[in-house]
């Protein structure tokens, strides 16, 4: 079998050479602009129909009436890879190796168009159902016609393999909440999940025995679709009427991307395995006056348990959101707040190039070096604090208009190997997002 030096080398081709719309790993920081201006916050603090079906369904109880939202988010990342190798001049002969680095070249895979819209109905003094719709998570990058450069085989590659990747995912969220007592609310959905994976790359392999690959194949299947199931579960508890706590749990989501990559060039397209990591959170809310609220959440991601995340190592994430909400008039919301969740890649050294890392379902296992450059090139899943603000205007007393602005600030993260020369295997991603959140809110 034709030994592939994988992802790697690509960061040893020529000039080795994700819709990345996720700021908690590939999650979104929150679904509605009342949400993102928040913080991201919504398990212990209500902020309105939308987010109470998706972040906490205890919520959903305390909605009155009809409610209907439509509004989407335009994502805008900034993302950037790197990569240092090697590549052979010679593929027919051992030697003949230079060393390459790309330095960060930006991706093309910078806007996006990210939907939402949400439905709730008071069908007694106890019960709200709601249902809603939304891309929650998903990242991806476009390197294909960055750094090009005439190889030995008389083809143009580039140091970061030619990598596109685009993972969507997007939930519809039947819920109900019930309200116990005026203290006590509970709530439950259902997650009927879809998700859409392509992975395209140009890999290599080494033909003359040197260890630096000398010979491509693409290695992407082309779009995979996948569906999946979960479910959440939410409790609301006021103790006060200026005080209020909440949880919520969601599960975990399994999906298979199915004939979506070749690992190991034998031109049969393999499945893949990646789960949607099952999270936990609570929260606080307090509103010491009418015209002023705060709300603060924790939120814990499992990325450590999840099939494909785990396998690509992923660290579990703790989650800090902080935001606020001033009415200046009846009719005006001022909203801000803070986000902050440790990116799950980190930065590594001295990685093994040589060990095996079993991906479900490739072929071909990954060194612990190769792993962490699928990560950083393909999938740069690492901002880590983000800083919002937003507004609310009622226009009448059945439509508001809310509008949400993210700002997530440039993180790096390098990993490297050590071959011939220290550090001489580096793997890089900066990554910067903005976004600008629009909704249309109906009340009946």
């Amino acid at each position: 079998m034709k030994k592939v030096v994988g992802l790697a080398a690509v960061l040893s081709s020529a000039l080795l050479t994700t819709s990345a719309f996720a700021t908690n790993g590939d999650n979104m920081i929150g679904v509605s602009p009342a949400s993102r201006a928040m913080g991201g916050i919504g398990v212990g603090m209500c902020v309105g129909p939308t987010d109470a079906i998706f972040r906490n369904p205890a919520w959903l109880s305390r909605e009155k009436g009809f409610n209907v939202s439509f509004g989407g988010i335009l994502f805008m990342p900034h993302v950037k890879g790197r990569s240092k190798g090697y590549f052979d001049t010679d593929p027919a002969n051992p030697g003949g190796v230079v060393s390459t680095d790309t330095g960060y070249v930006t991706s093309k895979a910078d806007t996006f168009m990210i939907p939402e819209i949400a439905i709730t109905n008071q069908i007694s003094d106890n019960v709200v159902i709601g249902i809603g719709a939304y891309g929650v998570s998903g990242m991806g990058v476009d390197y294909r016609d960055k750094n090009l450069a005439l190889g030995p085989d008389g083809k143009y590659h580039n140091g970061l393999a030619k990598m596109h990747t685009t993972l969507q995912f997007m939930r519809i969220v039947p819920a109900v909440g019930y309200k116990v007592n005026e203290a006590l609310t509970v709530g439950g959905a259902l997650h009927l999940a879809w998700g859409s994976l392509d992975l395209g790359a140009e890999l290599g392999y080494d033909s003359d025995g040197d260890g630096i690959p000398d010979t491509f194949f693409n290695a992407g299947g082309g779009q995979s679709q996948s569906y999946g199931i979960g479910a959440s579960l939410g409790i609301n508890f006021k103790p006060t009427e200026n005080i209020c706590i909440g949880a919520s749990y969601q599960s975990s989501v399994k999906m298979t991307y199915k004939n979506v990559f070749d690992s190991n060039g034998d031109g049969k397209f393999e499945d893949l395995k990646l789960e949607q990591p099952q999270e936990f959170a609570v929260g606080v809310g307090y509103r010491p006056v009418e015209t002023f609220k705060i709300g603060f959440d924790v939120r814990w991601i499992n990325w450590s348990d999840a099939d494909g995340y785990k396998q690509f190592k992923w660290e579990d994430q703790w989650v800090f959101a902080v935001g606020g909400e001033y009415k200046v008039t009846p009719k005006l919301a001022l909203r801000a707040g803070y986000n902050y969740g440790k990116t799950p890649i980190k930065s590594k050294s001295n990685l093994n190039t040589a060990n095996a890392n079993n991906i479900p379902d490739f072929s071909q296992p990954f060194p612990d070096y190769n792993v962490e450059w699928f990560n950083l090139i393909g999938f740069p899943a690492i901002a880590e604090q983000h800083i919002t603000l937003g507004f609310g205007y009622q226009f009448t007393e059945k439509f508001t208009l809310n509008m949400s602005y993210v700002r997530a600030f440039e993180k790096k993260v390098e990993s490297s190997a050590s071959v011939m020369a220290s550090k001489d295997l580096i793997a890089g991603a900066k990554n910067a997002q903005d976004s600008i959140g629009i909704s249309l809110d109906w009340h009946f």
